[in-house]
């Protein structure tokens, strides 16, 4: 049982507050991530940064998707799993693109595959990734701004998938409608 707090505008702490309501102006609510974040002012602060740095990389919507909802459906996070949906379909991405990584199917294209086999192997393999998956990844289109890329959005997603593992975040009202399990494979 999670004890830690979901702050909202009044009971975050002082250095917290004009971040939170930068969540406001972003989202029109303050997620509940950003509540539970809002307790270590500094954690919330790397997480809006880390957030603007990825959304803002080389990567189009089709792969910033690919790239969170791996880490996301890897780590099982039960509440980025529902919002990265919403996320997705507030982008434009393809439900098509969405479904195979929420339900670990193969994408429709052979170049999102590879972003995706390559998020995960840095994933599991802690970065040790092998010089023929590095050539697969590169044959595929991508070259190394993207492969550091996805370690920033591993980043991100270290800070939301861990913290919601902790804190038991309830999923917000306008991602209820995505919830999602972890199937084991």
């Amino acid at each position: 049982m999670s004890t830690l707090k979901i702050h909202n505008a009044e009971t975050a702490p002082e250095e917290s507050k004009p971040l939170l309501e930068k969540s406001q102006k972003a989202y029109g609510m303050i997620p509940g991530l950003h509540g539970v974040l809002a307790g270590a002012p500094g954690l919330l602060d790397a997480y809006q940064t880390l957030h603007e740095l990825f959304t803002n990389s080389s990567f189009n919507n089709d792969e910033l998707t690919v790239v969170w909802q791996s880490i996301n459906v890897e780590h099982g996070c039960h509440y980025c799993v529902p919002a990265h949906t919403g996320i997705a379909k507030m982008m434009k991405v393809d439900d098509a693109i969405t479904d195979a990584l929420r339900n670990e199917t193969e994408l429709p294209s052979e170049k999102l595959e590879a972003l995706r086999t390559m998020t995960l192997s840095v994933v599991k393999n802690r970065g040790n990734v092998s010089d023929e998956e590095l050539k697969a990844f590169y044959d595929a289109g991508y070259g190394e701004r993207q492969l550091l890329e996805i370690i920033l959005g591993l980043s991100q997603k270290v800070i939301s998938n861990y913290t919601n593992h902790i804190a038991e975040t309830p999923v917000d009202d306008a991602f209820e409608k995505f919830a999602w399990e972890k199937t084991s494979k």
